[in-house]
């Protein structure tokens, strides 16, 4: 800002400059008296150029950086909410106010706002200097300028429509863009791709006209602005003709006061091109924000405490019962059951019994609405999440890898993993055999969500994961979905070495694979009781 006001000081020393040397060297002849304005004006042209370098780096420095942190501060704040959040919205959407929304925020934020000051100080400056060459001609022509703010005001409005619409079609379009490519193998399949080609054209059809608005309102904006402009010019010089006939203006200072009133007319045609900024970021602000006043449904209670030692993995539900927002049927009704450390329990039942709610409570993405979760005979809400799930492992139902490496992937629960220890993870769970065929070893980058790897690969990383991360307690989320009989049963060797020496619950509804000395408890879906069935026993609870 203070580079911007230094440029704008100089342009206005240079136009005095212009005055000077048209009435004491053009009108007089008197090459004399040329170089010393000339050499200040190009001092000042100099001076004005690098205040302008400077001010222009650092807008773009402070702009990056409010980005960065904008765009950071808002991931962040997905990341502490539930997975239900991410997974009942569109992908697609989300990146697109995570990236395209948050740039428009950022072009108000920061570059807006220097050049909003900029363009003030420009206006106060070229004004008052105007003034000083003539009082009564400024009052004139200044009177013109309410005008400039009423049509900048009118269209802002409309911009901020047509802005809004352009960017819920943008989102949409980045939905059906995502789910178009996540699921390629799926459409071809199905000979699905001119219907998903249509999908696409349809959505950016709603980009198309929300752009062409916001384009037919750019436009028609700049000629009435300079239709307007002109005007107010012709004015001044039709004027100031007559003050030069009658002897009351010099050429030099009509000259002047005219170049002051063209660097002051764009800068308050500037102002309404910031309106018009506004207009668009608040599009983009209004969706951002949404995201950022949703709160968390499970926050760290002020007074929780965090685990410093290893838990034991006793876990024990009391008369737990929960509902999900924004549905009438319970998940869990008077719940109870308890696990000791090292005791292997399976939970079984029928699709919608609440088998997977029992892993999202225990991990804290949701708190029970009624009855408590203890782990150690603590109350889990008593400690902090972080802490919590530390001693916590899960295997979700959908093997979820990352599209790095096979280190990376290994590591992703313990990053602080020796190399010795990552490869004995590995082999535990039968992963080193078929890395050593693969091109770059543990190096190999594996695809988009693993798929260059088969589906019991995939399960072998997860599991050896699982290993390096070591918790004492362990959740199997339905970790054979997907994998016929034999991969099963060869995944089931890994899986039992991981379960050694830790409190685990699986979760499946396929008995085949269960020990046969694990606890087995049923879920039944909850209507009017919850019901767990005891292997060989029904109990209401």
């Amino acid at each position: 800002m203070l580079f911007a006001m230094l440029a704008a000081l100089c342009e206005v020393a240079a136009i005095g400059l212009f005055g000077r040397i048209t009435d004491e060297v053009l009108t007089t002849r008197d090459l004399d008296a040329f170089w010393s304005p000339a050499v200040t004006w190009l001092g000042l042209a100099g001076v004005a150029g690098m205040a302008s370098l400077a001010g222009t780096y650092a807008t773009a420095l402070g702009a990056e950086r409010f980005l960065l942190r904008l765009r950071d501060r808002v991931f962040a704040h997905i990341q502490r909410m539930s997975p239900d959040f991410s997974e009942n919205r569109r992908l697609g959407d989300l990146m697109a106010r995570l990236t395209d929304d948050i740039e428009a925020i950022e072009e108000l934020m920061a570059s807006g706002l220097v050049k909003l000051f900029t363009t003030v100080a420009s206006v106060v400056f070229f004004a008052g200097a105007a003034f000083y060459v003539r009082w009564d001609l400024a009052l004139v022509t200044m009177a013109l300028v309410p005008i400039f703010l009423v049509i900048s005001k009118v269209f802002a409005s409309r911009f901020r429509t047509a802005a809004a619409r352009e960017r819920r079609s943008n989102g949409e379009m980045n939905s059906v863009i995502e789910e178009g490519l996540a699921n390629q193998s799926l459409v071809q399949a199905y000979n699905r791709q001119q219907s998903e080609s249509q999908r696409l054209h349809g959505a950016g059809q709603g980009w198309l006209r929300a752009n062409l608005t916001q384009a037919w309102l750019s436009g028609l904006y700049g000629p009435a602005v300079q239709v307007l402009e002109t005007v107010c010019l012709i004015v001044v010089l039709g004027f100031g003709a007559w003050e030069i006939s009658a002897g009351r203006l010099t050429i030099g200072g009509l000259l002047a006061f005219a170049a002051y009133l063209a660097m002051l007319y764009p800068a308050v045609q500037s102002l309404g091109e910031i309106a018009l900024t506004v207009s668009e970021a608040a599009a983009g602000s209004d969706r951002v924000m949404e995201i950022l006043r949703t709160r968390p449904t499970v926050t760290d209670r002020d007074t929780a405490v965090a685990l410093t030692t290893r838990s034991r993995g006793r876990v024990e539900f009391e008369h737990v019962g929960f509902r999900y927002p924004g549905r009438r049927r319970p998940a869990l009704k008077d719940l109870s059951f308890a696990v000791e450390p090292g005791e292997l329990l399976v939970c079984t039942g029928p699709s919608g019994a609440g088998k997977s709610t029992l892993a999202k409570l225990l991990l804290r993405f949701y708190d029970p609405g009624s009855g408590r979760i203890l782990l150690d005979g603590v109350d889990i809400r008593d400690l902090t999440r972080a802490s919590l799930r530390d001693n916590i492992t899960i295997l979700h139902q959908e093997t979820l890898i990352f599209s790095g490496s096979v280190r990376d992937n290994l590591a992703y629960g313990r990053p602080d993993a020796t190399h010795d220890e990552l490869i004995r993870a590995a082999e535990l769970a039968g992963v080193h055999d078929f890395v050593k065929t693969l091109p770059r070893g543990y190096d190999t980058r594996v695809g988009q969500r693993g798929r260059l790897l088969s589906g019991g690969q995939r399960q072998r990383v997860a599991i050896a994961r699982a290993i390096l991360r070591d918790a004492p307690v362990l959740v199997l989320d339905e970790p054979m979905t997907g994998l016929d009989q034999a991969t099963a049963t060869r995944i089931m060797e890994p899986l039992r070495r991981l379960m050694a020496g830790r409190t685990t619950i699986l979760i499946t509804h396929d008995l085949r694979q269960v020990p046969p000395d694990a606890r087995v408890i049923e879920l039944e879906p909850a209507v009017r009781t919850g019901l767990i069935r005891l292997r060989r026993q029904r109990v209401t609870v």
